[in-house]
């Protein structure tokens, strides 16, 4: 797959939003889009579901050269042998977690993603050594109706000061791009816009396009 650096284009296969479609499926139309990186998110789900859509999803991105990151469960993300996880804040600091390298682990070239949702938490996140950080929620969302909305300032505070590879995301739409752009970002995270387009892949092509 391209290096993080240059992916740009992060989508999800969110089980909140199949609306009965299988994974691979869905997994399969967000490559064929152009997604960068793929996350499975199945919250609420035990951690056996969880293994058997990775190892589902897992020969789609591996055939289009796109990473598969596992969220919340870095045991599985290490066992089926994808190439990132993903954890919330209270996940890593709260789970008993210092140093991405504890989670990290093995196999080689195995990689970490943070949540963060103010400047403090990133510095926080950044002094941890994780591969890459997420910059949100930037917008009210669905996905997480319970988060406030931590606004375009924090879009603006990390393209000032923070040089590790970062996604906005929140809220991210065809409506919200430009701004969510103009205001420095240059990689995002895009999940139900995507999911709940009448064409998944197209709705990813749109993006790719705006992206530049």
């Amino acid at each position: 797959m391209k290096p993080l650096a240059e992916c740009r284009l992060y989508t999800f296969v969110d089980t909140a939003y199949l609306h009965g479609r299988r994974p691979e499926d869905v997994a399969r139309a967000l490559c064929d889009g152009g997604s960068d990186i793929i996350q499975l998110r199945a919250k609420d789900a035990p951690a056996d579901e969880v293994r058997r859509l990775a190892e589902t999803i897992l020969p789609v991105t591996n055939a289009a050269g796109v990473g598969l990151v596992i969220n919340d469960h870095p045991q599985i993300a290490h066992q089926v042998g994808a190439f990132a996880c993903h954890l919330g804040q209270e996940d890593f600091f709260e789970g008993g977690y210092t140093q991405a390298t504890q989670v990290r682990g093995c196999p080689p070239g195995f990689k970490l993603g943070l949540s963060t949702h103010a400047p403090e938490q990133a510095q926080r996140a950044l002094l941890a050594g994780p591969d890459y950080i997420a910059i949100g929620p930037i917008y009210p969302t669905g996905t997480k109706p319970a988060a406030k909305p931590v606004t375009l300032d924090y879009v603006r505070w990390a393209a000032a000061n923070v040089t590790l590879p970062w996604f906005a995301i929140g809220g991210v739409n065809l409506q919200t791009l430009d701004d969510v752009l103009a205001a420095g970002a240059t990689r995002i995270c895009v999940v139900s816009a995507i999911l709940n387009a009448p064409d998944v892949a197209e709705a990813c092509r749109e993006y790719r396009r705006r992206l530049g």
